[in-house]
């Protein structure tokens, strides 16, 4: 059942729209290839402490972390975006893979020209983005990663590894691209297991719904099934966190990433489904936080 779960994080992730938390930021559109543009969330003000760039899952957007972002603008600048071919980026036939996203992550970097080095928050799809910019980039412009709920790819490999995990998957494609509306609230429901305000499923799904599903299948494909990336982050010697929920199918996976890391460490939060900063926004808060006072040591949380 490990792929319906994944599945359904990526789907119902990014899309929440919380107006109070967006509605205090600023947007605007940024060009990361020919023909390619990102909208992107900025909020907080430069300091001394490290830039906190939030990546989102699967058919999602920016608005995901909207509350996270609030609780962190009042110490740093806090920076989300929605990816390519989702919300209200550019939809694109090519480049929709892990490792294209990273190279827009990397020209995003550049060009919002920022004070320090940012920490990359990355969930489900977005690990693979962030441990794709890893192995492309090294870790020499950032200042550390956080990886949410899902375990890094090995690629093609994994197909054999776990058959019955492909098996699921390309059934629930079908009916995802046959009924679109109606699988993403199921998997929605699925993902997000404590109670919400009226309306949210719904704009969960209006914002699934910007993906096509032939690019969202593509998209599916390319993370679970597409680059190799369990070597990626082989390198990385920033400070890195891992934050698992601890019901998901990946924990131990997830754990052995952390183990592996040169300064990574697993938190595990419990009552909570995929999508772990909405079930459990004060805890994540709290983790997020007292992760950033290492690489900051002046930041103190509240």
């Amino acid at each position: 059942m490990s792929v319906i779960v994944r599945i359904g994080a990526l789907l119902a992730a990014g899309c929440l729209f919380l107006a109070a938390g967006v509605a205090e930021a600023g947007e605007a559109r940024v060009a990361v290839a020919e023909g390619v543009s990102l909208r992107v969330v900025r909020s907080g003000a430069p300091s001394d402490r490290a830039p906190v760039i939030f990546v989102p899952g699967w058919s999602t957007d920016a608005d995901i972390w909207a509350e996270q972002m609030r609780r962190l603008g009042g110490d740093r600048e806090v920076i989300a975006f929605d990816p390519r071919s989702q919300g209200a980026s550019s939809l694109t036939l090519g480049g929709n893979t892990p490792e294209q996203r990273a190279r827009d992550l990397a020209v995003l970097v550049d060009r919002l020209q920022l004070s320090r080095p940012p920490v990359l928050v990355g969930w489900s799809q977005g690990v693979q983005d962030v441990t794709a910019y890893v192995g492309q980039f090294g870790d020499s412009r950032i200042a550390g990663v956080v990886l949410v709920d899902a375990a890094v790819s090995s690629g093609a490999p994994a197909a054999s590894q776990r058959p019955e995990d492909v098996a699921t998957l390309l059934g629930r494609l079908d009916l995802y691209v046959a009924h679109q509306p109606e699988y993403l609230k199921g998997m929605m429901q699925a993902i997000i297991t404590r109670p919400q305000e009226p309306g949210v499923i719904e704009a969960l799904v209006a914002t699934g719904l910007r993906t096509p599903p032939s690019i969202g299948v593509a998209q599916l494909i390319a993370d679970l099934y597409g680059a190799d990336r369990s070597g990626a982050l082989a390198g990385l010697r920033k400070p890195a966190l891992v934050v698992a929920a601890a019901g998901s199918p990946e924990r131990e996976r997830m754990a052995a990433l952390a183990a592996a890391l040169a300064d990574g460490r697993l938190e595990v939060v419990a009552d909570a489904g995929h999508a772990v900063f909405l079930d459990q926004p004060d805890k994540f808060a709290a983790i997020l936080s007292d992760f950033l006072a290492r690489i900051d040591p002046q930041f103190r949380p509240a």
